[in-house]
């Protein structure tokens, strides 16, 4: 776990989980820059794995300008450009045929009072505010579609036998298409970005709870101590930032 201390206090840390055999997740926390992110990879053996790392590396390499909307541009290309190469060009070259190389993403910037939230996928950004859980970003996966489009009640789209499939990621198809959120951060903010392997089967409570925690690094220990105990079929990342 890692913990820094700026304007923004944050804590990271990422986890292998109880099941798997190795850890596809990667995260990024440089509160000097204001930007942090988490990558959830998938494809298997060593892919899902180079697809995260690739992304948290790429974001780390932009530069720190002062105009949050250029960085913004400069993150919605920087996932682009990486879309493109893991979607045709190392997907070509892979020793199995047609396989999977791909990654989802949510990434935070914060300039001033201004923060923005990008994403793909079914990774998550939370807000912590005045002791209420706001869940900021959108899953882009088959079940909140089910819910959105067709009017499936949660329980409905559940029991559908790919409601955990996505719909978006960074290299699953040759069009990417990012979804961008953007709001106002205040002093006593508390904000989680996370893979799904932490937030399922953990309650909007329990997440309050540990965000509640009187430290970034308290939250993120609490928050795994919760995952941990209970089945933790999937790798599991989270970066708490608070101001």
């Amino acid at each position: 776990m890692t913990e820094t201390e700026s304007l923004w206090r944050c804590a990271a840390r990422t986890d292998t989980g109880k099941v798997r055999a190795r850890n596809e997740d990667a995260f990024l926390a440089l509160p000097e820059k204001g930007l942090w992110a988490v990558a959830d990879g998938m494809g298997g053996h060593q892919n899902g794995a180079l697809a995260s790392r690739l992304i948290v590396e790429h974001l780390a390499e932009l530069p720190h300008e002062s105009d949050i909307d250029l960085r913004l541009k400069q993150i919605r290309q920087c996932l682009h450009v990486l879309n493109r190469r893991l979607s045709q060009e190392l997907t070509v070259t892979a020793e199995q045929p047609d396989p999977v190389i791909g990654s989802t993403v949510v990434a935070l910037l914060i300039e001033g009072e201004r923060a923005v939230c990008v994403w793909a996928g079914d990774s998550r950004c939370y807000l912590w505010r005045g002791g209420t859980l706001f869940q900021l970003s959108r899953d882009h996966s088959l079940l909140q579609q089910l819910i959105q489009e067709q009017q499936c009640s949660p329980k409905q789209a559940a029991s559908h036998p790919s409601a955990h499939a996505l719909t978006r990621a960074v290299g699953a198809s040759e069009k990417l298409v990012l979804e961008v959120v953007e709001f106002t951060v205040y002093p006593g903010d508390t904000l989680l970005l996370c893979s799904d392997g932490l937030y399922q089967g953990m309650s909007a409570d329990h997440l309050g709870s540990a965000l509640g925690q009187p430290s970034a690094r308290l939250a993120v220990q609490k928050l795994f101590d919760q995952a941990l105990n209970g089945p933790a079929r999937d790798n599991l990342s989270a970066v708490v930032i608070r101001r």
